[in-house]
């Protein structure tokens, strides 16, 4: 199989479906036959099915023939994540706390939107246990490893998802972010990842971690983003906290003409204490691009405290009471840092929690602020690139000082975003001397995915096109 058919996008393949230059079946044969020869290497998915992707390619491949295509999306190959429910596959959540045995009825709202669509959804993609860490690795499906170097990691927790991508594993792949899930992995694998504002997905069952969980699209160029949150964020009666659908379209209605808007740059949003060199670096030029573009752009931090410790008191603490109910035998079965991380919790009493939400309340007002001023916030989306596989954490530079199961030092951009619930994107911005992506951050004012979209575009449309790693047999 060729590196431009297992590495197109969705855009176009239905665009060669439309043509009748591919056709569903060839594609998922193709992907499938990729997933076989490359996943054993990467690690990426943990169920494959073969036998209901083909079927789901042959009744897309009837539509395309009748020139009734059910969406943009129909016959495009997908994953799920597997925090995510997918009627008929184990969803396992990478714990051997989770009993195989299931039943597995339901399909959550984005499983549930894919299928209507007509995408080929292959199968779920792996997780670290219950999405509790920025890398990907569990005690029931071991590690995954990131296609650009398979030393190091691609990132967590949708960490599956994006390794699948980088592989040319499907086009299109649901992740979650509950403090950076999809924008970690998606900037060491070079990706394209959006997380829309809170409620655009709906969610079902609603993450244990509370209103900073996010479910949305991870894919290798903007617009398949922007054309899989179309789907993704129509309706689901389920969750009561989802938000209205738009009006319109994204994929529709994006442009690259960023010409007069307003950025504000911020290295290290006024408080961060390291970021690696060549991320640092590699951010300021693709800043300078946006200047080039016709925006506007001023250095400007957004005025907020640094809230990695409220953060950590609602994660940690919403971790100790969701887990720390199980039963001694089966909490003894969890990765040992998630058992750390629900024992450090222990500090926290409920009037920490309660503070906590004041303090949230003041960082979102903060953004507020800054967007009266400015269109769109641009960060890294990382502080630092992928380092090794099985490791919460590289080694820590000199004037850090971080608990063991504490990731939240070295992505220190992700999670304040996750507290005011905005729409925030990730999207390459170039790479290491070792040749590792490096992602740039957007981030839109509330409800207004658009901007991040549209902010991205402009960006990616200016960039060379992506040589993704083949992993030759």
């Amino acid at each position: 199989m060729s590196g431009e058919l297992h590495h197109l996008s969705a855009v176009e393949l239905t665009a060669a479906y439309a043509a009748r230059r591919l056709s569903p079946v060839e594609v998922t044969q193709a992907t499938l036959a990729r997933i076989d020869a490359v996943n054993p290497k990467v690690n990426a998915f943990c169920v494959v099915d073969h036998e209901s992707a083909l079927a789901a390619a042959r009744e897309s491949e009837a539509r395309w023939r009748k020139g009734r295509p059910l969406s943009f999306i129909d016959g495009v190959p997908a994953g799920i994540k597997d925090l995510v429910l997918a009627r008929g596959w184990p969803t396992l959540r990478g714990s051997k706390t989770v009993d195989p045995a299931g039943p597995w009825n339901d399909d959550a709202p984005a499983t549930a939107r894919l299928r209507e669509a007509g995408a080929v959804l292959l199968g779920k993609t792996t997780t670290p246990e219950w999405g509790w860490k920025g890398v990907t690795d569990s005690p029931l499906t071991g590690i995954t490893r990131n296609p650009w170097d398979l030393n190091v990691t691609p990132g967590g927790s949708s960490g599956g998802a994006s390794a699948a991508l980088a592989a040319g594993m499907g086009a299109l792949h649901v992740g979650t972010d509950g403090g950076g899930s999809i924008r970690i992995p998606s900037s060491f694998c070079g990706l394209a990842g959006i997380k829309a504002h809170f409620g655009r997905v709906p969610a079902w069952p609603l993450s244990p971690m509370g209103n900073v969980a996010h479910v949305g699209p991870m894919a290798r160029t903007v617009r398949d983003c922007a054309g899989m949150l179309d789907i993704l964020a129509r309706p689901d009666a389920r969750d009561w906290t989802a938000l209205p659908p738009p009006a319109a379209g994204w994929l529709a209605g994006i442009t690259k003409n960023i010409k007069g808007l307003r950025i504000a740059y911020s290295p290290r949003l006024g408080y961060i204490k390291y970021v690696h060199p060549e991320v640092e670096a590699t951010v300021l030029r693709a800043v300078e691009t946006f200047i080039g573009l016709g925006a506007h752009v001023e250095q400007a931090d957004p005025g907020f405290a640094d809230c990695a410790p409220l953060f950590a008191t609602h994660w940690f603490a919403t971790a100790r009471n969701t887990f720390g109910k199980l039963p001694p035998e089966k909490f003894a079965q969890m990765d040992p840092g998630l058992q750390a991380t629900c024992e450090y919790a222990r500090k926290y009493a409920i009037g920490d929690f309660l503070d906590y939400q004041q303090q949230r309340v003041a960082v979102g007002e903060a953004m507020k602020r800054m967007h009266l001023k400015y269109d769109v916030l641009i960060t890294p989306a990382l502080a630092i690139p992928a380092f090794e596989v099985g490791k919460v954490m590289p080694a820590l530079p000199s004037g850090i000082d971080a608990d063991p199961a504490d990731w939240t030092w070295w992505t220190p951009f992700s999670y304040p975003f996750n507290l005011t619930q905005q729409p925030a994107i990730s999207v390459n911005c170039g790479y290491t001397e070792d040749g590792l992506p490096i992602g740039l951050q957007i981030v839109a004012p509330a409800y207004r995915e658009d901007l991040a979209l549209r902010t991205a575009l402009a960006f990616e449309a200016t960039q060379a096109p992506i040589a993704w790693p083949e992993l030759a047999h």
